[in-house]
């Protein structure tokens, strides 16, 4: 009995200390152990609109690291890292690099999301444009569901008839660059008001363009919905028409568009007949999801933007098409072929020097393609969003005048202080924009961080800007003979459009103290 006393007390000691070291090893384990997330997750994300941005991840979990890819605007995916502690999850995007040789290309940011894992979901937010939060739910999902559609067929490549359209550069303002999605049908009827309040109307500018998130789903017969934000786009076109206005709107050949709505994959002449209904006058067609079904090439693309030129086109209704695919594959070569009248060459412009910089200055090399009706883009004016100063901003407005660009404002034109009107309404300025010879802007001269731009106008001026891309302000003295041979031994009148006045040279030199990040922009005729 003793013996039988023992051995259960040893036992029982057994039991307890087992106990106490799986207590230990449970305690000790990393917190992964809840649960593996590897696999397919579907992201849904209310918009505020009625409708979902829906975004895949493909997860593999090793440990506390998370590794896969985000299955959006790229045709494999873009590699994501991230980590899982106790419930916590992270996960980053990781940009791919910019394509050498792309112009104006900027390497893109890592896209964050934050959250918790609980209950076999995810739980995630993201702040993206402008601080603007995104949370939602990521459920699991299956490989076919995150996958993008197969391709439709794309047309045999013609040369699709101009339309007639913007014989000069198109002028007028876009929601994206100040709203991004929380654009509204009362924020465009404003915009339309205030830009015929301020008088810029009568400068020529005149589109109101709803860029993207407009978008819901589809009706039974596969046509286009607009969402809360747009109860009816047909009235909304009425009200700018009746100003004297013109109303753009934006869409996708993919099936989704860049922020997650509903494109015109496969509907595109249901759609492009939609919108000749609602009476819209400028489209704006943004490659994004195309980019996961079909390989980026020049006949790819110009297959995908033909589809949509040539049904705008049959609705008999005049739409001017703006290409917007980044300047991928040279569209300044073909876009018009595809019945396009500008065509973006940049990846998108950022409120700040370092971007409209290098951007604008990039179009120098492909200034020789624009010509009356077809219109390098190097995306919207920033003027009056405040990440720049006022000489920034003037630079801003001088060189995309000179390059013949859209001069599409994305500022809130409803409350612009007069230094912002003073540079997006500098007729003098925007006349050179506006000039009908459309002649190209070459580079005269480039000394450290001067560099002189030259542009002969259809009345035989010449445009002369002398841009100060370096930290200082910089004293300049140009011998404008050597711009024109012509000018030699000439008394020059020379009109600095900045400061709306003439100005003197001695003889055919022209001395002037070019501010930092600055211009002095003259129209010089003998």
């Amino acid at each position: 009995m003793q013996v039988s006393n023992t051995c259960k007390m040893v036992s029982k000691r057994f039991t307890l200390l087992r106990l106490n070291a799986i207590a230990l090893i449970a305690f000790s384990l990393p917190a992964f152990a809840q649960g593996d997330l590897t696999g397919y997750w579907n992201l849904r994300a209310p918009n505020g609109d009625g409708t979902y941005r829906e975004i895949f991840f493909q997860l593999e979990q090793h440990g506390e690291t998370l590794t896969g890819k985000w299955l959006g605007r790229a045709p494999d995916g873009i590699p994501i890292e991230g980590s899982i502690k106790g419930t916590t999850v992270h996960i980053a995007t990781v940009p791919p690099p910019v394509p050498a040789g792309s112009p104006g290309g900027f390497a893109r940011r890592p896209v964050v999301y934050d959250g918790t894992f609980h209950d076999g979901k995810i739980t995630l937010t993201s702040i993206g444009f402008r601080g603007q939060a995104m949370t939602g739910d990521a459920e699991r999902t299956t490989h076919e569901a995150a996958m993008p559609p197969a391709p439709l067929p794309l047309p045999h490549l013609i040369d699709v008839p101009d339309n007639g359209l913007v014989r000069t550069p198109p002028m007028g303002w876009n929601s994206w660059n100040k709203f991004a999605g929380k654009i509204t049908d009362k924020d465009v009827r404003e915009m339309a008001d205030a830009m015929v309040s301020s008088g810029m109307n009568k400068l020529g500018y005149i589109y109101i363009n709803i860029d993207d998130t407009w978008e819901a789903g589809r009706d039974k017969d596969g046509n286009i919905l607009t969402n809360t934000k747009f109860p009816d786009m047909k009235a909304l076109a009425d009200y700018v028409h009746s100003k004297g206005l013109k109303l753009g709107i934006y869409s996708s050949p993919g099936p989704k568009t860049c922020a997650g709505y509903t494109g015109s994959f496969g509907h595109e002449a249901q759609d492009a007949k939609t919108y000749a209904a609602w009476g819209i006058d400028y489209l704006k067609y943004d490659l994004c999801s195309a980019r996961n079904i079909y390989p980026s090439s020049e006949q790819n693309h110009r297959g995908l933007y033909q589809k949509m030129g040539v049904a705008l086109q049959s609705t008999k209704h005049p739409i001017v098409f703006s290409l917007c695919q980044y300047g991928e594959n040279a569209p300044w070569k073909w876009g018009a072929k595809t019945g396009g009248n500008l065509w973006r060459t940049t990846g998108d412009i950022r409120d700040t020097w370092e971007s409209m910089d290098r951007i604008g200055f990039s179009q120098l090399a492909i200034a020789s393609y624009t010509r009356s009706g077809h219109w390098n883009d190097p995306d919207m004016l920033e003027i009056g969003n405040g990440g720049m100063n006022a000489d920034e901003y003037r630079t801003h407005m001088s060189l995309w005048s000179m390059l013949s660009a859209p001069l599409i404002a994305g500022n809130d034109l409803r409350n612009m202080s007069d230094e912002t009107k003073s540079i997006l309404m500098n007729a003098e300025v925007i006349a050179i924009d506006q000039d009908s010879a459309a002649l190209p802007t070459e580079e005269f001269s480039k000394d450290g961080n001067i560099e002189v731009l030259t542009r002969k106008m259809g009345d035989g001026s010449i445009i002369v800007g002398i841009f100060n891309r370096g930290e200082q302000a910089v004293p300049e003295t140009i011998n404008l003979a050597s711009i024109d041979p012509s000018f030699t031994g000439k008394k020059l009148h020379i009109h600095d459009l900045w400061k709306h006045e003439d100005v003197s040279a001695t003889g055919n030199h022209f001395a002037s103290s070019v501010p930092r990040h600055g211009v002095v922009l003259l129209r010089v005729r003998r």
